[in-house]
């Protein structure tokens, strides 16, 4: 009892941070889910809590999403993370964590260099990196601050970025959750357990946008650098550990 309510007080303060970001969720909880159901139950547990994370994002945000982008993206990403999901278990995850941590790393001074000449994603370079990205979401579990460079250099901030990230993440987390059921690896205790930390991230997200409303568009920006920081050391940690 002791460790489930750990685990949701932990979801909760996950939830808020990712309200706040606008992604992140799984990097901060999964490790918590790994000590306490182990590694093969953390990973199905966790992709049904962040569809009801993404769920309470999207009803937050809901009228600053920006359909466009949304359908851009999600059109190769859903289809991207099924395939994705089907080569889990194939795949060399440590080379993918290595690669994914030096990229969140360096995209801190390459967002900033792009920012600085005003470049922008154009609708079908938005749909090659939903590509991209749900195919890894597939692969491996969090891989929320990928979407960061890619939203923003479309051009969406603060809760336009929250709402249009969350609401394409959603579709690609179904499409992973699908296949993992055809697969066995998501029987109803896995499910529930993931509909109870589910619940705690949905409470925390919607705490999480109080505290978004206040901030600058700068003060947002420096909370992404410090996201894709932290990825990016958690997951050379977790390659090399």
């Amino acid at each position: 009892m002791i460790s489930y309510l750990f685990v949701l007080i932990a979801g909760l303060i996950a939830g808020g941070i990712s309200g706040i970001i606008g992604t992140g969720s799984s990097i901060i909880l999964l490790p918590i889910l790994v000590y306490t159901f182990g590694p093969k139950r953390a990973v199905p547990i966790m992709a049904v809590a962040a569809v009801m994370a993404n769920l309470a994002r999207v009803i937050a945000w809901w009228k600053l999403i920006d359909w466009r982008a949304f359908a851009a993206y999600s059109i190769t990403g859903i289809p991207a993370a099924a395939l994705g999901a089907r080569t889990l278990l194939a795949l060399p995850s440590n080379l993918i964590n290595i690669f994914l941590g030096i990229f969140f790393i360096a995209m801190i001074p390459a967002r900033h260099w792009l920012m600085a000449r005003n470049f922008r994603l154009r609708l079908w370079q938005l749909s090659v990196c939903g590509a991209f990205i749900g195919y890894l979401t597939g692969v491996v579990l969090s891989t929320g601050p990928l979407s960061v460079p890619a939203f923003t250099s479309y051009g969406l901030v603060k809760g336009a970025f929250i709402a249009t990230e969350a609401a394409s993440s959603l579709f690609l987390y179904v499409s992973k959750i699908i296949t993992f059921g055809e697969f066995g690896a998501m029987p109803p205790d896995i499910f529930i357990k993931g509909l109870l930390v589910g619940a705690s991230l949905m409470a925390g997200t919607f705490a999480g946008k109080i505290v978004m409303l206040k901030l600058s568009d700068q003060a947002h920006r420096y909370l992404l650098d410090v996201l894709l920081l932290f990825s990016g050391l958690s997951l050379l940690w977790t390659a090399f550990r």
